[in-house]
This record gives structure tokens, C-alpha cells and sequence, in this order.
């Protein structure tokens, strides 16, 4: 097996073990020429602007626990394990105390892929929150989708902050092949031809395990809609009118380029554009690409290294 310039066994299995170490040999090594604009100290300017911004939010204690639930960062098992069978039997003051108490303990964590997680994305359920409550504040119009879903704690979220709102009218849309990623088309994409997520079976969930999921916090309902399939099949035919989040989360060329060519005309003005992996190449030049292809001026925020976003400002042509 030809594993490529980028990627070594290795440095898979580390990625299986901590990806927060893979990222940062990404960062040092092959992908840091992809994170030109990265600025480290804006970075934590951001990061700090927004978890402000989430303590301000009316419901802090409730999605802050949700948060620690989804990434496994409680340090009170007894009580995740409680909220895990029933959410309802656990009280505001039993969450806030648990905040409390976890505060020092809470820093740094989040993210991995072990089993007791729902989301490998950490600390950017901070930048979600902030980006879902702005279009709500703002009242953008549009559905909510991420694209990648994996165990689908992102989307979870998403929709339990619709349901703490008491929102109605915003379908929260889990697009995923369920079966891990696509084999590399490299004679159509030569960004991916050394590409080899399709082989990590830790990426492949069942459609099964991730409604279950939902169904554990509550949320698998009628403002829940489920996209089975590859990104390219999927998403040009489904009658999605508007978008006010569009989070990716494909780690490759194909998969980027398909949820952009498909969804960006869709999503309002206002609304946000996430992207998980900017810090992986062919995800990077995707992003690049079609910015520079469809005129898209409006600046790339960096909430860390991988986890880039903007809010849109300017209809492109698609």
C-alpha cells in the first residue's frame, strides 16, 4: 500500500490515538505551507471573543454541560452517566455545580476518537454555538447542516440549541456516508491521490448508531433529516431551499469541493460557512480554490488552526 507523501502509518495511528497530536504534526511538517494568514495570537483573540460571547448566552449552563457531555470532559461520571439514561432528570443547579467544579479540569481537554465521545471536534462546539446563536439573534433565514457528520455530536448539538430556543422552523439536516470516506479519485482530484481516510474504519458509523445517539439526548425528531450517501449524490437533489450554518467536516478535496458547489449559493447572507479541516492540504485547496473561482472576498477567520469559518456577506455566482 502506497501511503503517500503526506501521511504515514504512523502518523495515522497516532491520529487514531490523540488527533490533537496529529494536527500539530501537520501543522509542523507537510501542511504548515497550507496555513499561510494563520495568526496564532488572533487565533486566541477569537477563541477568547467567543467563549465571552457564549457566557453571555440566556442558556450557558445548559450547552455548556451539553458540551462537556459530548466530548467526555465531565469529571463526574456518575452524573454523565445519569443525564446519559434520562436528561431530564438532571437538575440546572446539578449542571451549573458540575461546571463549577470541572473549570480548571475542563481546559485543554476535548477532542479524541475513543468510544465514550460523540464529537471529535472539542473545543469548536465553542465556535458552533457562537455562530448558530448569531444567525438565531439575527433571525438568518435557513436549515443547518454539516456535512461529515461521524457520530454526529456536532448536529446534536445544533439541534438541542434549537430545542432549548424552542425553535420550530429550522431542520437541522446529518449528511454522511455512514461508511467512512471515498476512495480517492485521483485522476479527477490529484489533490487526494495519496489520500487515506477511506481505510480507518473508526470513521465509518452507521446511520443506526447515530440516530441512537440522537435518540439518547432527546433530539431525534421531525426537525432532524438524515442524508445517506456520498456528499456528490446526496446533496445536489435534496429540495434544501436555505441555509443559515453550513459546518463541513470531509477532510478531503472531493468532499469539499461537492458540499461547496452544492450548498453555498444556499446559505443567506449572514449566515455561516464552517470548515473543520483547513489545516489538512486537500481540504486547504479546495477551500482556496473555490474562494478564488467564485470571487468569495469575505475574509477567512482562523478559530484555530484547523477550524476556520466566515460569515457571508456577498451573493457569489455558483
Amino acid at each position: 500500500m502506497n501511503i503517500g507523501s503526506v501521511f504515514t502509518w504512523n502518523k495515522i495511528i497516532l491520529g487514531l490515538r490523540n488527533p490533537e497530536k496529529a494536527l500539530k504534526y501537520f501543522i509542523k511538517g507537510k501542511v504548515k505551507k497550507n496555513l499561510d494568514g494563520y495568526d496564532l495570537e488572533k487565533s486566541f483573540e477569537l477563541i477568547n471573543m467567543t467563549k465571552q460571547n457564549n457566557k453571555d448566552s440566556k442558556y450557558y449552563t445548559f450547552f455548556e454541560f451539553y458540551k462537556r457531555i459530548l466530548r467526555n470532559t465531565l469529571h463526574d461520571q456518575s452524573l454523565r452517566n445519569r443525564f446519559l439514561d434520562n436528561p431530564e432528570q438532571v437538575s440546572e443547579s446539578e449542571m451549573a455545580l458540575a461546571i463549577i467544579s470541572d473549570e480548571d479540569l475542563e481546559q485543554g481537554k476535548g477532542g479524541g476518537w475513543n468510544k465514550e465521545i460523540y464529537t471529535m471536534i472539542g473545543n469548536r462546539l465553542d465556535n458552533l454555538q457562537f455562530c448558530v446563536e448569531d444567525v438565531l439573534k439575527n433571525n438568518i433565514p435557513g436549515d443547518m447542516i454539516e456535512t461529515g457528520v461521524w457520530r454526529g455530536g456536532a448536529c446534536i448539538f445544533t439541534r438541542l440549541i434549537l430545542k432549548k430556543y424552542g425553535i420550530k422552523n429550522r431542520t437541522v439536516y446529518v449528511a454522511d456516508s455512514f461508511d467512512g470516506l471515498p476512495k480517492p479519485d485521483a485522476e479527477k482530484y490529484p489533490q487526494d491521490a495519496d489520500d487515506v481516510h477511506h481505510i480507518i474504519d473508526v470513521l465509518k458509523v452507521s446511520v443506526e448508531q447515530v440516530k441512537n445517539n440522537f435518540k439518547t439526548f432527546g433530539v431525534l425528531d421531525n426537525q432532524v433529516k438524515f442524508l445517506k450517501g456520498w456528499f456528490k449524490d446526496t446533496l445536489k437533489t435534496e429540495p434544501i431551499e436555505k441555509l443559515s450554518i453550513l459546518r463541513l467536516d470531509g477532510d478531503m478535496y472531493e468532499s469539499t469541493w461537492d458540499v461547496f458547489s452544492s450548498l453555498y449559493h444556499k446559505l443567506s447572507i449572514g449566515g455561516y460557512l464552517i470548515i473543520d479541516d483547513y489545516a489538512l492540504s486537500a481540504c486547504h485547496a479546495a477551500v482556496d480554490d473555490f474562494r478564488s473561482q467564485n470571487n468569495i472576498v469575505e475574509p477567512i477567520e482562523y478559530f484555530d488552526a484547523g477550524n476556520v469559518y466566515w460569515k457571508k456577506v456577498t451573493e457569489t455566482m455558483v
